[in-house]
C-alpha cells in the first residue's frame, strides 16, 4: 500500500460521482477508510448521443459486478 492512514487522520476520496460507488467499495475492500466527496455530477446532456447515455451506466454496472466478483470491492452496490 502506498499510503497508510493513521487512526486520527481523515482521508477524502474525490472522484466522479458516477464512479464513487466502485471507488468506495475498492477502498473498503482493502480496509482503507475514506470519506466520499463526489464531483462531476452528470445530468441529462443534450449533446450526448443516445448510445453514450446508455453505455456509460452499463459499463459502470458491469465494472461494479466484476469488482465485486473478483474481490476488489467489498459490496456489489457500495454506498458512500
Amino acid at each position: 500500500m502506498v499510503a497508510a492512514p493513521k487512526q486520527s487522520e481523515k482521508w477524502l476520496l474525490v472522484t466522479s460521482a458516477f464512479h464513487m460507488p466502485r471507488a468506495m467499495g475498492a477502498f473498503r475492500a482493502i480496509g482503507f477508510p475514506v470519506e466520499a466527496d463526489p464531483v462531476d455530477f452528470r445530468g441529462s446532456n443534450a449533446d450526448a448521443s443516445a448510445r453514450e447515455e446508455v453505455m456509460l451506466p452499463l459499463r459502470e454496472y458491469i465494472a461494479l459486478f466484476v469488482y465485486w466478483l473478483s474481490g476488489r470491492s467489498s459490496e456489489l452496490f457500495p454506498s458512500p
